[in-house]
């Protein structure tokens, strides 16, 4: 045991955290029907992302900005899902609720990393869209591969930073006894609540930067597309304009998704209206997995070119009945 007077409300004692008890799902009524449910989702999101990846990755004339952006989204979605999915399967299906510390907050810099990474990801596609339809001939200029890796990375790097930042917040919070944490998993609001300290000022900070980094990424998206409806509208062609839409509903799609869940939870916060955890626990996991499955149905299925080499690869599988 071990005091610490200048973090710990009324000198309470601290103790040496091991590992934290997950209570979040303990009101589920049919816990092994909403765990394979979630096992269902996260297998789809798997299968779908894995396969975007390798289409992309083993066809050559795929290698294009468009389609490496596609291709980091789809890491994003298997990292921002893996993370919590394992710790809600466990609870819900291994009846497993402790989870130790380490891997805890390695769940929680997954987390993070994934909800950083998703708005930067979805922006950068709608920049691919914008240069792609605004520059049309200057696009393999502007967008070159090396400079779509160096974006990329950027991003990357930015989600690792702040991803650190919440998890080595939340690792040096004392913590006076309780390890429950009343989630599905671990992030950095249970581990404030659970910690011994006064949680104000923790949110306070990361839902500032948090927020900012939503609404940033959604304004860059929103005036790309007002530069994209303004280009559109001037083409002379319905056709030429019909084909522009139709390359920007996969993308509008997975902006949809994401955004809409997400400002609705701010603007529900915002205006007073006080969740339990049991709804804010289905919000966070709805909001998580839902775009996650969302994006690569989306690309699979409105992406001409992605189509194309699935039933390519699927008609050379085929066996023929006279073999």
């Amino acid at each position: 045991l071990k005091t610490c007077p200048s973090l710990c409300p009324n000198n309470r004692t601290t103790h040496t955290v091991t590992e934290f008890l997950i209570t979040g799902l303990d009101e589920v009524q049919h816990p092994k029907v909403v765990g394979l449910a979630i096992l269902l989702v996260l297998f789809l999101i798997l299968i779908g992302s894995i396969t975007n990846i390798c289409v992309i990755a083993f066809n050559k004339p795929l290698h294009t900005p468009m389609y490496f952006f596609i291709c980091s989204l789809a890491v994003v979605d298997i990292v921002y899902t893996s993370g919590i999915s394992v710790t809600m399967l466990n609870v819900l299906l291994g009846e497993e609720r402790r989870v130790p510390y380490a891997p805890c907050m390695i769940q929680c810099f997954l987390f993070h990393l994934g909800s950083t990474m998703e708005p930067f990801a979805i922006a950068l596609m709608a920049y691919d869209r914008l240069i792609a339809i605004s520059h049309p001939l200057r696009y393999q200029t502007i967008l070159t591969n090396t400079n779509v890796c160096l974006l990329i990375i950027a991003t990357w790097a930015l989600g690792c930073i702040f991803a650190s930042l919440w998890t080595g917040l939340v690792n040096n919070l004392p913590f006076c006894g309780s390890n429950k944490l009343p989630y599905s998993f671990c992030e950095y609001a249970a581990l404030v609540r659970a910690a011994c300290v006064n949680p104000t000022f923790y949110f306070s900070v990361a839902s500032t930067v948090a927020t900012t980094i939503l609404w940033v990424n959604l304004a860059l998206i929103f005036f790309s597309y007002m530069k994209i409806v303004y280009v559109v509208i001037r083409m002379s062609s319905s056709k030429d304009r019909r084909k522009t839409f139709n390359t920007c509903v996969s993308h509008m799609i997975v902006v949809a998704c994401f955004f809409i869940p997400k400002v609705l939870l701010i603007l529900v916060t915002r205006v007073g209206l006080v969740l339990t955890l049991s709804h804010r626990n289905g919000l966070i996991i709805g909001s998580t997995l839902g775009p996650s499955l969302v994006n690569p149905l989306v690309y699979c299925l409105k992406t001409k070119e992605i189509r194309g080499r699935l039933k390519y690869i699927f008609k050379r599988s085929e066996i023929s009945p006279n073999m």
